[in-house]
């Protein structure tokens, strides 16, 4: 396909400006290719991004994405990215009441401690040490898989070799996760914080047989090499600022403002026509990148669509004045909050909320987890509210579908608001309410965000913040070599949707640069 006349001539147009764009400009460029990315909103970085959703208030959120686990430290360093984490010393804690008393299970701060927590929860050493096993099946099944997904697919049989651990692989890749969790474990919490992992932005019950929360899980334990989630210093936009700053640094041209609204491809070249404020203009491209949903791609190229993708979540981010106490007498605040603190997610707690859920009711016990990110990083508050004590919240809930709000957003996220809050309430000594921040208005600071709110402010698909269901990390029938690739020959898909995807990783923007780099 010949540009038309008039038309600027890049070797990659990449449509989107969201981190996984950006890693595939930056990589492109730094190989010597001409580079355009496209990006709709006045700036970069999709939902990996930091801002002050408060007014007058000096406390930069990571408003969306908000902890990294999948980003490869390959990525960092080749680009030269001056992005740093931060590791939390508490991995969970997770408050429940006991024999009409309250208690909760705090892992991290030592094996020692962890130990102790273990033992003062379930009367003994049973539950510690299959959790030691469980998880020392994990971390083997995470350093063989985790270096893959920068390396072409493998195939399902090569996988399973390199993992080489026949038990691991029926747990994880064959069997509904609930299974292994509940031949592991007895204790119906300790079954609840493992599950956990497998339903984080997936509806699924442990035992869906079609097995997508054991993909959830499988890239929720796999980061790294570890399964670490690591807290962003400076927050989430601070990756996405270096990595705009090494494509930009590289040659890449960075548009802000500019939509991409169509693609026309003959498979050897290709035209992308944008628009602005100032009207619509052509950019001819030997590969396009599309970092957005499998939904955007088809729209752009007028193929048929996808499956609709639905996103099951509910994201809240607040400020506070100070961290509330908790009934519980024995631990600390600012370690309960310091990891991820869960909330009504025992084992038979989120099977009912999925039950609920599914048959189109509310949650009566939403469950969520919230973590305290200026604990571990201080640098997102302005100075005088770190003086004063101020403390950031984000809470993630679970199980609660895009379907349950089509009726009436607005009314069912106030709901489902109170409901959450008031099931973290139960367990705090103070009303949160009393905690929480005012902003320059007077009004609390604190904002929610539903599936459908999502695929409005940020094109994620039903909400879904992984743009549709994960998938297995290897090859399977028309995935192409790097499992980016569409029915275009010269069109990638570079966002959370193709295959590695989801998550903060760059994965996708790295495979998908090595595509073109090999072609």
């Amino acid at each position: 396909m010949p540009a038309t006349e008039g038309t600027r001539a890049y070797d990659a147009v990449i449509v989107g400006g969201g981190h996984n764009g950006l890693v595939a400009a930056a990589y492109l460029a730094r190989a010597g290719r001409s580079v355009l990315v496209l990006e709709r909103l006045d700036h970069t970085g999709g939902a990996a991004v930091s801002t002050r959703p408060f007014a007058g208030i000096d406390a930069r959120l990571s408003r969306y994405s908000y902890l990294v686990s999948l980003l490869p430290r390959k990525i960092v360093d080749d680009l030269g990215l001056d992005f740093r984490v931060r590791t939390r010393t508490i991995s969970s804690y997770t408050p429940v009441e006991r024999a009409g008393r309250p208690t909760g299970l705090l892992v991290g701060g030592g094996e020692r401690r962890t130990r102790e927590a273990f033992a003062r929860l379930t009367g003994g050493t049973r539950e510690y040490e299959a959790w030691q096993r469980f998880y020392a099946m994990t971390g083997r099944v995470a350093r063989r898989v985790f270096p893959t997904l920068t390396e072409p697919l493998p195939g399902r049989d090569e996988l399973r070799r390199r993992i080489d651990d026949e038990a691991a692989w029926r747990a994880l890749f064959e069997e509904p996760i609930g299974v292994a969790v509940e031949n592991t474990f007895s204790d119906d919490l300790v079954r609840g914080v493992v599950l956990t992992d497998a339903l984080i932005g997936t509806f699924a019950d442990a035992h869906d047989a079609s097995l997508a929360q054991n993909r959830c899980f499988l890239y929720h334990v796999i980061g790294g090499g570890t399964g670490a989630w690591d807290v962003p210093v400076g927050g989430m936009g601070a990756l996405t600022d270096a990595l705009s700053a090494a494509a930009r640094s590289a040659g890449a041209v960075v548009a802000t403002g500019h939509e991409a609204v169509r693609i026309d491809t003959d498979g050897r070249t290709a035209e992308v026509t944008y628009r602005t404020a100032d009207g619509e203009r052509t950019a001819a491209a030997r590969h396009v990148l599309v970092n957005a949903s499998p939904r955007e791609l088809a729209a752009l190229t007028g193929d048929e669509p996808p499956e609709p993708a639905e996103g099951a979540q509910l994201k809240v981010n607040m400020l506070l004045r100070r961290l509330p106490r908790l009934r519980d007498p024995g631990t600390d605040p600012r370690e309960a909050f310091a990891g991820t603190f869960h909330i009504a997610e025992g084992y038979r707690q989120l099977a009912a909320a999925h039950a609920q859920a599914a048959a189109g009711e509310l949650p009566a016990a939403p469950p969520s987890e919230i973590y305290c990110h200026s604990l571990t990083d201080p640098t997102i508050l302005g100075p005088d509210l770190a003086e004063r004590g101020y403390q950031t919240l984000t809470l993630f809930g679970l199980h609660t579908p895009a379907r349950l709000f089509e009726k009436d957003n607005d009314a069912v996220r106030e709901e489902l608001l109170e409901l959450t809050l008031a099931q973290l309430d139960a367990h705090l000594a103070e009303p949160l309410a009393d905690c929480l921040a005012t902003d320059a208005e007077g009004r609390p600071c604190i904002e929610a965000k539903t599936p459908l709110d999502l695929d409005r402010d940020l094109g994620l698909p039903g909400g879904h913040i992984f743009h549709r269901p994960l998938s297995w990390p290897y090859a399977g029938p028309h995935t192409g070599r790097w499992g980016v690739e569409t029915r275009h020959a010269n069109v990638l898909l570079c966002g959370a949707g193709a295959m590695r995807g989801g998550g903060v990783s760059g994965v996708p923007g790295h495979n998908a640069a090595m595509a073109v780099l090999e072609s």
